[in-house]
């Protein structure tokens, strides 16, 4: 388990990263909607929080658009967190001070918000340094900066400080030391009776993945033709080299056999994606949710059997037929660019929401990009100071980290393409950053109240939106997939309670949900070690959305308009559910009825 300052430290600045960003000036670079005056009040107190965290994470602060940070590496001296701690607690007693001054009540629940989130981050470095030791995982990190700079998504005018990056990770920047020795430093300096070390699997895949991000770090650099590089590029490769040497000497042997966390550090982390219900309460939904997903699939495997003219009806052997429709590598990204204007043509048709005019960004991932992050994502835009970046769907192809025998076919056939479209692209979390970065909402609703209950829920909405208008075979991998995250909100919570085996919930994943292994294993990997207790929010704001939903039809019969309702979803931002569903009933609900 990783504290709050060491997961920032190494973070990718994927959706579930820990947010930080600029002060708002950088805004104003962009041409930014007005924004109402308690927007500014709350800015105000934002950026504080804003400046203080990016003193400590630059990298972070630099991946969501706050230029003044490119180039500068994260602080990895012994007493980091006990300074941070301090700034944080400053921090809160401000705030709490001011929300007894502020009357406005937007100002007052953006304050909670920063209240809340910086709270989080003292529990988690306190946790995390009680019970654990702090591996870090430098290669990673190291190709996770530099890749947000060296980017079609970046400017062109930011790309250069990453050799200036490069140079202060491998110490070759006047007055910096390597990032390699610092992290053992941390390492030793965290050593104590009685704490936990990473998981092995975790520290060996590290290791084994440590050339495959120092060829990807030396092909952005000779992609976009950073001079200059030489010297910091071979002295990344023998520090990298020797990390994953003394990694194999001293982290190996105190790393733990059994990926399941003390259920304090569990704990933490549902709170910090956004989970609040009771895990147990969560499987139990879950579970019923997994029936009935299934039975759906059953349905509808005969009537695609016999679209196909296949004989064999039963739910595995019609997911296999149809991924024998292989699409080739080289045609995979033309291939889901149809199929994402197919897709917003339905959304055009059945007027479902508001289209964005530009034209969706999305490209196959690289092999280092594919072992940083195994499965399909969005990679956000900037999202301050943003002039016209816009995100991108990142389709991955295979999981570096599966062996030879574990193949990965479940998205590069034609049925999976309709709801992973929808999912990371439109209507999805595309449209999600698209309209944080186009709407103005305040930094605080923008970056600190974002979850992954928040972020995943709507994506997983969005492709409940679309599933009546995709062939029957993508409403069947849309189940599939739907099936996938309710088996993720009971299997990451019972491998993570001790109630269930890595081979019981394997089964589950590849017997009953018919996923490959190199899919299968992406999965288990992420609940035991890459993001336990994350797989669960999928599914839990989904129900929360689609409840709203729901709610909101019965409350105005005819008058509800799907358009309006998600664009009205659209515009809160990426805040807390439960602030969603108080704007929709005293806002949207009431504008509805009263026009």
């Amino acid at each position: 388990m990783k504290t709050f300052a060491a997961a920032l430290a190494l973070s990718l600045a994927t959706t579930s990263a820990i947010a930080l960003t600029a002060p708002v000036h950088a805004q104003e670079t962009a041409a930014a909607p007005a924004s109402p005056e308690w927007v500014e009040t709350s800015n105000a107190y934002t950026e504080r929080v804003i400046e203080m965290q990016a003193a400590f994470f630059p990298t972070q602060a630099s991946s969501l658009g706050y230029e003044e940070y490119d180039g500068l590496v994260n602080d990895m001296t012994l007493d980091r967190d006990e300074r941070y701690v301090a700034a944080a607690r400053a921090l809160i007693a401000d705030f709490e001070t001011a929300m007894g001054r502020e009357t406005n009540p937007f100002v007052r629940q953006d304050l909670q918000i920063l209240i809340d989130s910086l709270e989080r981050d003292i529990r988690g470095i306190e946790l995390g340094n009680r019970m654990t030791l702090e591996f870090a995982q430098v290669p990673q990190s190291m190709f996770g900066a530099i890749g947000q700079l060296l980017s079609d998504q970046t400017i062109e005018s930011r790309r250069p400080k990453a050799l200036e990056l490069l140079q202060r990770f491998t110490g070759t920047y006047p007055g910096t030391e390597p990032m390699t020795e610092l992290a053992k430093a941390r390492f030793e300096a965290s050593r104590g009776d009685g704490k936990i070390g990473p998981y092995r699997v975790e520290v060996e895949e590290s290791v084994a993945n440590i050339p495959t991000f120092v060829s990807g770090i030396r092909e952005l650099f000779d992609r976009y033709e950073i001079e200059g590089a030489d010297q910091a590029l071979d002295a990344m490769e023998t520090q990298l080299t020797e990390y994953g040497e003394w990694t194999q000497e001293t982290v190996l042997p105190v790393s733990r056999d059994t990926a399941r966390l003390p259920e304090e550090l569990y704990a933490l982390n549902l709170e910090q994606v956004g989970i609040d219900q009771d895990p147990r309460a969560l499987m139990s939904e879950a579970r019923r949710g997994f029936y009935e997903l299934r039975a759906q699939m059953e349905a509808l495997a005969p009537q695609i059997a016999e679209k196909y003219g296949w004989e064999e009806t039963d739910m595995a052997s019609v997911m296999t037929a149809l991924k024998q429709m292989t699409v080739p590598n080289d045609e995979i990204e033309d291939f889901y660019r149809d199929v994402n204007r197919q897709l917003e043509a339905e959304i055009r048709r059945h007027d479902i929401v508001s289209l964005p005019d530009s034209e969706l960004q999305m490209r196959v991932a690289s092999e280092a990009e594919s072992a940083a992050q195994p499965a399909p994502h969005m990679r956000p835009p900037r999202l301050v100071g943003n002039t016209g970046e816009q995100g991108t769907f990142v389709l991955t192809v295979g999981n570096p980290t599966a062996g030879p025998e574990d193949r990965y076919d479940d998205f590069n056939f034609p049925a999976a393409s309709w709801t992973l479209s929808a999912h990371e692209a439109r209507p999805g979390h595309e449209m999600q950053f698209a309209a944080l970065v186009e709407q103005g909402v305040s930094l605080a609703r923008m970056l600190y109240a974002f979850n992954s209950v928040n972020v995943e829920g709507w994506a997983l909405y969005a492709e409940a939106e679309m599933l009546p208008h995709e062939p029957i075979e993508g409403q069947f991998i849309a189940l599939q997939f739907r099936l996938l995250r309710a088996a993720r909100a009971f299997l990451d919570p019972a491998l993570n309670l001790g109630l269930m085996t890595r081979d019981e919930a394997e089964r589950v994943l590849s017997e009953e949900a018919l996923f490959s292994p190199g899919m299968t294993k992406q999965e288990l990997d992420r609940y035991e070690f890459r993001m336990p207790g994350q797989a669960g929010s999928y599914y839990y704001g989904y129900r929360k959305l689609i409840d709203l939903r729901i709610e909101t039809e019965l409350a105005l019969g005819d008058r509800f308009d799907e358009m309006a309702f998600n664009d009205f979803l659209l515009s809160q931002g990426i805040i807390p559910l439960d602030l969603i569903a108080q704007a929709v009933r005293e806002e949207f609900i009431p504008s509805q009825l009263e026009g």
